[in-house]
């Protein structure tokens, strides 16, 4: 933690803020909701030790960057215009990009259109962006008239902002453990429509886990209850508009060197990218250069297993020097 370096900068019209540590080629690590940068701390060491220089950046709307209250301004174009905004700031012509949740599927995004500020990607748990028919916060509504849906409760606008400001520590409590390979998302589907994300959850174990301690988890506390969470909320709510801008790429290969690490009780790989999403690589990246899972660990990978995530990830950054 001594060797990392926090910076603060003005990038594409907002502040930014990113952790740095290391030098050589640039490793950039892209979080999802409800993360921060810290969430790679287990990451950042080891891949600066191997001989990269690796920034860890607040995404959009989370931490300590800004976070615009209009959710139009979570779309394609800005994020996009964030990460290349990232790769002008650092001085870098491209990077590899390696990511979790909306933090990848912000990378596919600018491999797509533009490709040539990208090294490699290294996918953790979400394999590819998801092709459908429908827009997902239509999507999410149908199901939602169902069960609850977690998509859904989190679209509608102050719904879930007011219950998740007014809890931040139960909340994340009971999302990390849900998601992480002791807990059961389904089992919220069994909550009718109009319940909570917190009440739908199971109640967690006490802290420390295996894998998380009380002082970690009051750092993601201490940030969301500054930050709130309208911010990552705003990334499903601009899901529709996400949707339609990405028809420009639909059916397009990635081109760059495409890299994959999932675990077996991931429910992204289990329920939200439909069958068997392992067997169906070649439809969307044209130049797949591993493929690995891990047993016994869920969404939260990277935390839950952080040694065995770092050796597959610098084995495969290894090939790329």
């Amino acid at each position: 933690m001594s060797e990392w370096t926090h910076r603060f900068s003005r990038i594409n019209g907002i502040d930014v803020h990113y952790v740095e540590q290391g030098s050589g080629p640039l490793v950039v690590l892209l979080h999802g909701f409800p993360h921060l940068w810290f969430s790679w701390r287990h990451q950042i060491g080891p891949i600066a030790d191997a001989g990269f220089r690796v920034v860890a950046p607040d995404m959009r709307g989370m931490g300590r960057t800004s976070a615009p209250r209009d959710f139009r301004q979570y779309d394609v174009p800005s994020i996009t215009g964030d990460l290349l905004g990232l790769l002008d700031h650092l001085g870098a012509e491209k990077a590899i990009f390696s990511g979790l949740d909306f933090g990848m599927f912000s990378a596919y995004d600018l491999a797509h259109l533009h490709p040539e500020r990208v090294a490699a990607l290294i996918g953790l748990q979400n394999p590819f962006i998801n092709w459908t028919e429908k827009p997902p916060l239509t999507l999410a509504a149908e199901a939602g008239r169902e069960h609850f849906h977690h998509i859904h409760y989190f679209s509608e606008p102050g719904v879930a902002d007011r219950d998740l400001d007014a809890a931040p520590r139960r909340f994340l409590t009971k999302v990390f453990h849900t998601l992480s390979g002791a807990g059961d998302y389904l089992r919220t589907w069994d909550h009718p429509p109009g319940a909570t994300y917190i009440d739908a959850m199971e109640e967690p174990p006490p802290l420390p886990w295996p894998w998380l301690t009380e002082t970690e988890l009051e750092f993601y506390v201490e940030n969301y209850s500054a930050s709130g969470f309208t911010g990552g909320l705003n990334w499903y709510r601009v899901g529709d508009l996400r949707w339609r801008q990405r028809k420009a790429f639909e059916g397009r290969k990635i081109t760059v060197p495409y890299f994959f690490i999932g675990s077996e009780n991931d429910i992204d790989l289990a329920v939200f990218h439909g069958r068997d999403p392992l067997e169906r690589f070649g439809q969307f990246y044209a130049d797949i250069r591993g493929v690995r899972v891990l047993e016994g660990v869920g969404h939260m990978m990277q935390m839950e297993r952080p040694g065995a995530v770092n050796e597959v990830m610098l084995e495969f950054l290894d090939t790329l020097r």
